[in-house]
């Protein structure tokens, strides 16, 4: 089953966090990625931040978690207690620049501390394409030369995810 377009409220928050860490995590890998069905970011390997339909994703310190668990429109990640340190941040939480920036700063002050999960060892390949894989690949080939490929998605229109700026 094809996964469901993101609604564009969704697009616009992670347009947000993408800004924010071009322009705060300079020198830092950071990586995009689908994980328990939020769009996260990953930086320096590690979960940092993540959007989940209109919340804003963090990673804290656990040490954290019961204070931070409290605080009005956030919600830990796991009902269940088994991710210590994760929060789904509610708009209400962010709506300002001032909140929105110390999601953010928080998150990423954590990251160098926080545990990298191990990578898992990819799978090896076939040695030699089968004729069937071989013909595929001359297929998309020869499509790509006739220009059938399909076009580059146009580059999405950055919006404010702050009430002040509406």
């Amino acid at each position: 089953m094809p996964r469901r377009p993101l609604d564009p409220e969704t697009l616009r928050l992670i347009d947000a966090v993408r800004l924010a860490l071009a322009e705060q995590a300079v020198g830092v890998s950071v990586e995009e990625k689908t994980m328990f069905g939020c769009h996260v970011f990953m930086v320096d390997g590690k979960m940092c931040l993540g959007v989940e339909n209109d919340e804003l994703l963090v990673r804290l310190a656990p040490e954290t978690h019961t204070q931070v668990a409290e605080l009005p429109g956030v919600r830990p990640l796991s009902s269940k207690g088994l991710m210590v340190g994760y929060f789904l941040v509610g708009p209400a939480a962010y709506a300002t620049r001032q909140a929105w920036q110390h999601w953010i700063d928080a998150a990423l002050a954590f990251n160098p501390r926080a545990k990298a999960t191990p990578k898992k060892k990819p799978k090896a390949a076939p040695t030699a394409p089968s004729a069937k894989q071989a013909h595929s690949v001359k297929k998309a080939k020869t499509a790509k030369a006739a220009g059938d490929a399909n076009p580059a998605p146009a580059a999405r229109k950055r919006h404010s995810v702050f009430d002040s700026d509406l």
